[in-house]
C-alpha cells in the first residue's frame, strides 16, 4: 500500500501539477494539505475519474485537508478532538482497507506557529498537545496507524540546510521539537529517518531567493508509524524533483510503501 503526503498549497493553483504527479506516482492513498477550498468546491470529479475515493475537510481560502484513496475508506472523522471551538480545518482520519490489513490514517496540517512568541505559537503548542492525546487514544486500538502530513516541525538541525536561520522560528524552537518528541515517544517511528540518515534531505523549499536552486530546504513533511505500521514498512521516498516543475507547490510529496 503506497501512502503519500503532499502539501499542495492550493488545489486550484496546483490542479495540473497534482494530477500529473498522481498519474506518474500512482499512490494508493494521497493525504493532501492546504487544499484552501471549501468541501463543495473541491474538484473531486477529477480524482474520482482517476479511481480515487475522495474525503475532504475544507475551509475557505486557508488550511484544509483531504484524503484520496483507491481503496475503500471507512469511519471518516473530520477535525482534531479536544477543542470544540477550533474551526481550523487541519485534521482528517479514515480507515483504509488493504489487501492484507486495515490501516488507520490521519492526515494533518499542523499549525505554523509564527510569529513566536505569541497567540499563534500558543495555538500550535496547544494543538500538538491535543494531537498527542488523540494519538495515544488511537494507539490503544493496536492496528496499523499512520499519521502523515505537514508537521511544520524541523525535527533536528540536519533537517535544514541552514539550521542557524531557523533557531528562533516556530518550526525549530526547542518547545516545538520537544512537543514533537513527546508524540514520537508514545511509540511512533518516523518513517523517513527509519530508512535514511544524514543531511540534505528536504521536503520544502521557499519560493523566495532561489531556495530550490540553492537546495536551501527544510524537512517538515513526516509520516509517523505505530509499531504495527512500522513492521509493515518496505520503502520511503521524497519526490524532490517535483519541486523543479512548472507552477509547483513549495512542498513535495513524501511516501511510504507498506506491506498492507
Amino acid at each position: 500500500m503506497k501512502i503519500a503526503t503532499f502539501n499542495i498549497n492550493g488545489i486550484k493553483a496546483r490542479i495540473q501539477a497534482l494530477g500529473d504527479w498522481l498519474d506518474e506516482s500512482q499512490p494508493d492513498v494521497a493525504l493532501l494539505q492546504e487544499i484552501k477550498s471549501v468541501d463543495e468546491n473541491f474538484p473531486r470529479e477529477l480524482f474520482e475519474d482517476r479511481g480515487y475515493n475522495v474525503e475532504t475537510h475544507g475551509q475557505k481560502s486557508f488550511n484544509g485537508v483531504a484524503i484520496l484513496s483507491k481503496l475503500p475508506l471507512e469511519d471518516v472523522v473530520r477535525g482534531l478532538p479536544g477543542d470544540d471551538e477550533d474551526e481550523q480545518a487541519r485534521w482528517i482520519e479514515a480507515t483504509v482497507v488493504g489487501d492484507n490489513t486495515a490501516v488507520r490514517l490521519c492526515g494533518l496540517y499542523l499549525p505554523n506557529g509564527n510569529p513566536c512568541p505569541g497567540p499563534k505559537y500558543d495555538y500550535k503548542l496547544a494543538w500538538m498537545t491535543r494531537m498527542k492525546a488523540r494519538a495515544a487514544e488511537l494507539l490503544q486500538d493496536e492496528i496499523p496507524l499512520v499519521m502523515a502530513g505537514d508537521y511544520n516541525i524541523i525535527p533536528q538541525d540536519e533537517d535544514a540546510a541552514r539550521p542557524e536561520a531557523w533557531q528562533e522560528d516556530a518550526l525549530a524552537r526547542p518547545e516545538s521539537r520537544e512537543a514533537y518528541r513527546k508524540i514520537l515517544h508514545l511509540g511512533f517511528t518516523e518513517a523517513f529517518r527509519a530508512r535514511v540518515n544524514g543531511p540534505e534531505h528536504y521536503s520544502f523549499w521557499d519560493y523566495q531567493a532561489g531556495a530550490w536552486q540553492r537546495n536551501d530546504g527544510i524537512r517538515i513533511d513526516h509520516l509517523l508509524l505505530s509499531p504495527q505500521a512500522a513492521d509493515l514498512l518496505e520503502d520511503v521516498q521524497i519526490d524532490a524533483a517535483i519541486r523543479g516543475r512548472e507552477k509547483p507547490s513549495d512542498h513535495v510529496p513524501v511516501w511510504i510503501d507498506l506491506a498492507a
